[in-house]
């Protein structure tokens, strides 16, 4: 969420600043409604002058032993009509706020400008991509053959869009979520949390979800609560409302959870595989940093979801998101896409954000600067470290040999007991 004053302060460039994300949003509503709120706060501190002047004036009367019914029938009026005012003036901040909940944030200067994802500048490529001399099968082809995923049978027991692994295959996701839990916490730094699968409407609001994203969430029938799209949504709220201490900062944070999202408008598009589910399981990085650090912390963020995909030799680029391609909240993202050998195109597998002080402004996050009065927010960041079953889904296509079986990273052996090839 921006700061209202400086929303007030800054039109043109808030307005600059949404052109270049491709959002259409009216800042003439705002500009409406900042003129009623302030003709409305000019009135009523204009009453509450005049009852406290008739007041004293009444006081006086009443002291001298004067009828002064005159004058408290006049301020009877005037408390009613602050009373009136104070509800219009709470009504009009209200959609003021809630106007400003569905203006997304401002875009770094170190932002390429762009319309959308055609446009996002890869600044590196890792890994070779190898010719491998025989018909590349893709990973839904694979799973199904090798027994370990069941995309059919899922679908009876849901519907589409949800998975099912067997055997070696639910062994292999298992082993990926360890995999990477251990390497953020042993090497990486982050502290590892178990947080909930289901929060309330105000955490949706503080990291961005909600009001702008309902459509894609899944909410709970008789409940205001939601089931979580990326643990993004509860680790970020573990701090919300609290003051935090400077020297305990950059805090990191590394959670495994299932994710749920409805993925609304996109139908037809990556309906089969593991690409594009309602469910999947992802290890996400979240940190807590002062506004001068953040963007260094960004970049070892970006290392710390690298890491990963190079300790299982699966080739992979970073691209920086353009202006017009950019989440709602985030000031700037990297996103690593991982080498995907049957479409031959490089696929998401992890976003990587800063989003400055947005999401804490939401969630009242803040922190005290030693030998400084008052407090600061902080800047909340986050990245997948990675998405498990589009990992899964990579090593089952970068991975895959002749003969249809799917060879194991050599860091993933020791988590899948023994196994070292998943055969058919």
């Amino acid at each position: 969420m921006l700061e209202i004053k400086f929303v007030r302060q800054n039109l043109s460039k808030v307005q600059e600043a949404l052109a270049k994300r491709g959002n259409p949003i009216d800042l003439d509503v705002f500009k409406s409604l900042e003129e009623k709120r302030r003709k409305i706060l000019s009135e009523i501190e204009a009453l509450r002058h005049r009852r406290n002047l008739v007041s004293d004036e009444i006081a006086q009367m009443k002291k001298e032993r004067k009828d002064a019914m005159e004058r408290v029938t006049e301020m009877r009026g005037v408390s009613s009509r602050i009373k009136d005012l104070e509800k219009d003036l709470s009504q009009t901040e209200e959609s003021v706020n809630q106007f400003l909940l569905n203006i997304p944030n401002i875009p770094d200067a170190s932002v390429p400008l762009g319309k959308d994802s055609s446009e996002n500048p890869v600044i590196k490529r890792i890994g070779k991509i190898q010719d491998v001399g025989f018909k590349i099968k893709s990973h839904w082809e694979l799973g199904e053959k090798l027994k370990i995923l069941d995309f059919e049978r899922a679908s009876k027991i849901t519907g589409s869009r949800f998975p099912l692994y067997f055997g070696a295959g639910a062994r292999l996701e298992r082993a990926l979520i360890n995999f990477m839990l251990d390497v953020h916490t042993s090497e990486h730094g982050y502290t590892e949390v178990l947080p909930p699968f289901i929060v309330n409407r105000q955490s949706m609001t503080n990291t961005g979800q909600l009001p702008k994203f309902e459509d894609d969430l899944f909410k709970l029938h008789g409940w205001d609560y939601f089931l979580i799209p990326t643990a993004e949504v509860p680790v970020t709220n573990i701090h919300q409302g609290e003051v935090l201490a400077e020297d305990l900062l950059p805090i990191r944070y590394t959670a495994y959870t299932p994710c749920f999202r409805s993925e609304a408008g996109s139908y037809g598009k990556d309906t089969r595989g593991l690409i594009r589910q309602h469910q999947f399981n992802k290890v996400e990085l979240v940190k807590f940093t002062t506004p001068e650090t953040s963007y260094d912390e960004l970049e070892t963020l970006l290392q710390d979801a690298e890491s990963i995909l190079s300790r299982l030799h699966l080739p992979y680029q970073v691209v920086t998101l353009c202006t017009g391609d950019m989440g709602f909240s985030a000031a700037k993202t990297y996103d690593i896409e991982v080498w995907m050998p049957y479409q031959g195109v490089y696929r998401e597998i992890s976003s990587c954000s800063n989003f400055e002080d947005f999401q804490s402004r939401r969630a009242n996050i803040r922190f005290k600067q030693k030998g400084k009065k008052g407090t600061e927010l902080v800047h909340t960041l986050n990245g997948s470290g990675l998405a498990v079953g589009r990992t899964v889904a990579a090593i089952l296509e970068n991975h895959q040999q002749s003969d249809g079986s799917v060879r194991i990273p050599e860091v993933l052996k020791s988590y899948m007991g023994g196994i070292e090839v998943i055969r058919p």
